[in-house]
Order: C-alpha cells, then structure tokens, then sequence
C-alpha cells in the first residue's frame, strides 16, 4: 500500500497543474478571439499575449526542473516544480509577477527566475540544467517566426497574426536577455560551472542585483541600441516584418 501511495505522489507531482491548464485554455480562447475577430481586438490581443507569456514562463522552468530530475535531483519533483504548477515556485514574484509589469510597461520580455535545484553531479549537467530554460524562449521564438513567416496575409487575421509577432518579439528578447552572462541568469548559470571558484566568490554578491544590473543597462543607449537592434534584425531574418510587431504592440497597450 505504501509503494502505491508513493507512485500516486508520483504521478500527481508530474501532473500539469489546473493554473497551467487553465492559462492554456485562456491562451486557446484569446488566441480564437483574435483568430475570429471576435469583442474588442485590443483586449483579444492583450490577453493572448499575456496568457502566452505566462504559458512560455511556466515551460520554462519546467524546463529547468525536469532537466534537475533527469540529472538526479528529485527535491523538484517534490517542491511541485514538475506539475507546472507557477504558484508552486519559489519565488512566484520574481518569475511572473516581475516579468509579466515588465512586458505591460515596457514590451521586454524580462527572464524570471525561481526553481531551487539541489545538488548534482558534474558540471556538463549543471550547465544543462541552466541552459534548458532560454532554450524554451528560443523554441517559441521558432515556432513564432515560422508561424508568422508562412502566414498569407489577410486584414481579417491581421489582429491575430499581429499578436504572433509581438509574442514573438517577447520571446527573442526574453532568450537574449536571460543568455547574458549576468551572475542570477542563466547566461551566467551556464558558465558557472566552469569558472574559477575566486571567481565565483568575487561574484557572488552581485547574484541577488544581477535584475538591477541588466536593468541599468538597458538604460545605456548604446548597449540599448545594440540590444533592440539584434532583436529586430533577428526577428527580421525569421521572417516577421517590423510594422507587424508594431501593430502587435499597438493593439496590446489598448488602453493607451
């Protein structure tokens, strides 16, 4: 009776929560709304967006945790990180309450951060586990592009195809940004391993300002320039024209 009550946890631990279900559903019906040109095109584009993102950010660290799990980490499985479950993390603020004001005031798709990891063996692996999550970004980033980039286009989808391509644009930032060497994101998380542990004690109370760093950054026009620059150009090689991303942008801040 004892292994089959563990097997149950087991499974339930690995079981898509109902949040994620139902930020995929939300997703769905924004997405049909825009799709059909149903209620307003604004707020149709506003909540497809935001239920994307928030769909994107709950796979990305699931993306983070069941790579822990496969390399020996099993505290994941039960700290909920494996049901997808966003208000199972560790810091739910920090991963989509942060993100989510960044992408409503100012369209940047800011990477959070919240699954603990336990130990593991082997740097190759730490680095995996660190790299799993932008690769989701780039993933959608892909699909995204490709989606847009094959798109006929038509005034009736022109709202739905516009919603693609800013979602697009968040997740081209949100991967570029989270692979920057920056101690508490990923970038940097993947060359940890390797670095030189005097290093690492130089660094290490930069790891909680690592956000206000990237932040402060962004503010410096060149560094600025550069980083929309590389974000448009890549978005451009995939195929999702400029003046798209714009309107994507104009219908999400409706309010405005």
């Amino acid at each position: 009776m004892a292994d089959l009550n563990t097997t149950a946890q087991q499974r339930a631990a690995r079981r898509p929560s109902p949040t994620f279900v139902a930020l995929v559903v939300a997703f769905a019906l924004a997405g049909w709304a825009c799709w059909t040109g149903w209620g307003s095109p604004g707020v149709a584009v506003f909540l497809f967006v935001v239920a994307g993102w928030l769909v994107s950010l709950c796979l990305h660290e699931f993306a983070h945790a069941v790579v822990a799990y496969r390399s020996g980490d099993r505290s994941v499985a039960a700290r909920g990180y494996l049901s997808l479950d966003p208000l199972k993390y560790s810091d739910p603020l920090l991963s989509f309450g942060l993100p989510l004001l960044f992408v409503l005031l100012g369209g940047i798709g800011l990477p959070g951060g919240a699954v603990w990891v336990g130990a593991i063996p082997g740097r190759v692996r730490h680095t995996l586990v660190s790299a799993a999550g932008p690769l989701v970004n780039v993933a959608w980033a892909v699909l995204l592009m490709a989606a847009v980039a094959s798109a006929e286009p038509s005034p009736e989808r022109e709202a739905f195809w516009a919603g693609v391509a800013y979602l697009a644009f968040l997740q081209v930032t949100a991967a570029l940004l989270n692979l920057l060497p920056v101690p508490g994101l990923d970038g940097f998380g993947i060359l940890e391993p390797w670095l030189p542990r005097s290093w690492l004690r130089v660094l290490a109370p930069v790891r909680a300002y690592g956000y206000l760093l990237l932040f402060a950054l962004l503010w410096v026009p060149e560094v600025n320039r550069w980083f929309f620059g590389t974000v448009l150009g890549t978005l451009l090689a995939g195929g999702v024209p400029v003046h798209l991303i714009a309107a994507g942008d104009d219908l999400f801040r409706f309010w405005s």
